[in-house]
């Protein structure tokens, strides 16, 4: 574990093998340098917080008649579309790797630090988001609840590796790219969801405005790497939008989980591709000088990216032709969708 004050190891871990690990001493030097911004994004965003409890956003425990609450949440609930129900899953288990993401975090914070602050105030919020769609889902019983608590059991017990892991930059690319890869998937649940069950709209509602408050977080705080160590900061964004890929993809039935999700338009490359275009824009990347030779070679590589992603995402699209599905998850049902 490499933290403040700690010594650089001496040997190179199998994960540093992807990392220049003569860079990481100054990496971790910058994110020192950086605590102060830290700290006023800290008070900004506790400032700006409506803390909330999932108990309070269900309902159940403040109804007159918890029984027919339920009983009328299950009723609205069912007219959920399967896709939907999967997208549900999904955004369910890409909250439950918060243990993957806080440990990921901490390898770099120290032990007394803002970021550390950050990291221990990000964790005890985004953990109600894992909780209150759990209660929601089991509640309503639009899903097979064993199973689903099989899936996340194993998603955690499979843990997250990326090669990035020892790599405080990439970390910070991928936090800013995914959470609001993140808040967009949320937001489109609950639209769709919402239609059916207004109760789960407005939870998600909810939880995606707190993910919007998180990832502005994260992109603020890389815009001051970007200040500071432009070129391996430029970097460390071709490396993660080239390599990108969401924390559950190591579970059962991710690729065609996130196949239905596609074809729902509720999360897919396009919407990839406008957060990549939307973070450039914000970081200034197209305007950045003073850059090395690496860097402005970074620079263009990642410059080029959103016109790669467009043709993906054009060649995706005129191969769709419609295709049915069935996942345990949803009781083994078999649904079409184009």
């Amino acid at each position: 574990m490499l933290a403040w004050g700690r010594t650089f190891p001496t040997e190179t871990p199998p994960m540093l093998r992807s990392v220049d690990s003569a860079l990481l001493p100054r990496q971790i030097d910058v994110l020192k340098d950086l605590e102060p911004e830290v700290a006023e994004l800290i008070k900004v965003h506790d400032a700006k917080r409506r803390l909330w409890w999932p108990s309070d956003l269900l309902g159940i425990q403040d109804s007159e008649d918890p029984e027919k609450y339920v009983k009328d949440l299950q009723e609205r609930a069912a007219g959920i579309p399967d896709a939907v129900r999967v997208s549900l899953v999904m955004g369910l288990i890409t909250e439950e790797g918060l243990p993957h993401f806080h440990r990921l975090l901490a390898i770099h914070l120290g032990d007394a630090s803002y970021w550390r602050e950050w990291n221990n105030l990000w964790t005890a919020e985004e953990d109600r988001h894992g909780a209150v769609l759990h209660d929601y889902l089991w509640a309503s019983r639009i899903l097979d609840t064993r199973v689903l608590e099989e899936l996340q059991f194993n998603y955690l017990k499979a843990g997250f590796y990326p090669d990035w892991e020892y790599d405080p930059y990439r970390l910070l690319v991928y936090t800013s790219l995914q959470e609001r890869a993140t808040q967009a998937a949320h937001a489109n649940n609950g639209k769709s969801a919402g239609q059916y069950d207004p109760l789960l709209g407005s939870i998600l509602e909810r939880v995606a405005t707190e993910e919007a408050r998180h990832f502005h977080f994260y992109r603020t705080a890389f815009s001051g790497i970007l200040k500071r160590d432009p070129d391996h900061a430029l970097d460390s964004i071709r490396r993660v939008i080239a390599t990108f890929e969401m924390p559950g993809a190591n579970m059962p039935g991710f690729r065609e989980m996130t196949d239905v999700i596609r074809r729902a338009n509720l999360y897919g490359p396009r919407d990839f591709l406008k957060i990549v275009e939307e973070q450039l824009e914000y970081w200034g990347i197209a305007s950045m000088t003073d850059l090395s030779d690496k860097g402005r070679e970074a620079q263009a590589a990642v410059l080029s990216f959103p016109e790669r992603f467009r043709k993906i995402c054009d060649r995706m699209e005129a191969r769709a032709t419609s295709r049915s599905f069935s996942f345990d998850v949803v009781f083994g049902r078999e649904f079409s969708i184009g």
